[in-house]
């Protein structure tokens, strides 16, 4: 379905408003897929992705490397050649690249390197220590580099990594909302942990409003509108959106356009929505201001 059949969005977004996570995919003959592949990816080329971002009005964009391409960024960078300024990229890539490779990446509009943990791997108490040697090289890397890192867990190891992510010297951004189940409610130790984290931390850790399908089974996501809001309540400055297209395995289960109007049901204040969709990826990812 096109974006266009799905009808169109319920709010006006503002000038310069950004799209921070989702993902594109190129021919299977040009771009050649990890060898552990956790899903099969569909064709979801750029300019299929920019005919949605013009029907959203989005006109900033963050790149987000899937895990379908394992640590090969080609598919993300020629995208990022592609659209030029008006973009930035998180890639996966080994902590000991060289130098000279990240100050390459870093000129194509590279800000980031995303640390990414199957969100459906059960839990395994203490797994967060095996990740610790990896995350602590690529910190002291991004912050020289003026980079971050972008984490994306289940909740259970969200809630693990906490004392490492308070450590932290660099900025560092939690995906799909940091991956707590919206059944369990807000007042979930995890999430209570994590709400009280944003708060009372060093103020480096961002939060993602993304993927709000894989913690959510309800009829029009209704469980995961108190996480949402609690989220907006505690940290309005450091929350950003995502489509997280193409929604890969949940493609054929929702809308793009269903999708982004939750942000408008989440947070009806046009002046939050300014905040999630154009100040604070402004401020992340160094776009410049008006």
């Amino acid at each position: 379905m096109s974006p266009g059949e799905e009808g169109a969005p319920n709010f006006k977004v503002p000038p310069l408003s950004c799209d921070a996570h989702f993902h594109v995919f190129g021919p299977a003959e040009r771009y050649a897929f990890s060898s552990d592949l956790r899903y099969k990816p569909p064709l979801a080329p750029l300019e299929d992705y920019l005919e949605l971002a013009r029907h959203l009005g989005i006109e900033r964009y963050v790149f987000v490397q899937p895990s379908a391409y394992g640590r090969d960024n080609a598919c993300l960078l020629d995208a990022l050649r592609a659209v030029g300024e008006k973009c930035r990229g998180i890639v996966d890539i080994d902590e000991n690249i060289p130098d000279a490779e990240l100050g390459r990446l870093n000129c194509l509009g590279v800000r980031g390197v995303r640390v990414n943990v199957n969100p459906i791997k059960p839990p395994e108490p203490g797994f967060s220590k095996t990740m610790l040697p990896r995350i602590e090289r690529l910190d002291a890397r991004c912050a020289e580099i003026g980079w971050m890192l972008d984490f994306l867990a289940p909740g259970w190891l969200t809630q693990e990594l906490l004392p490492t992510l308070a450590k932290l010297k660099a900025a560092c951004t939690v995906a799909h909302m940091g991956m707590f189940l919206a059944r369990d409610g807000v007042n979930q130790p995890g999430f209570r942990q994590f709400l009280d984290f944003l708060r009372k931390g060093p103020g480096r850790c961002w939060v993602k409003l993304t993927g709000v399908y894989r913690m959510s089974v309800t009829p029009g996501f209704k469980d995961a509108d108190p996480l949402a809001r609690a989220l907006i309540a505690t940290v309005p400055d450091r929350l950003i959106w995502g489509s997280d297209y193409p929604h890969l395995s949940f493609a054929d289960k929702v809308g793009s356009v269903e999708l982004f109007n939750l942000l408008g049901r989440w947070a009806p204040d046009e002046a939050i929505r300014r905040k999630v969709l154009v100040d604070n990826p402004a401020r992340l990812f160094g776009f410049q201001t008006p």
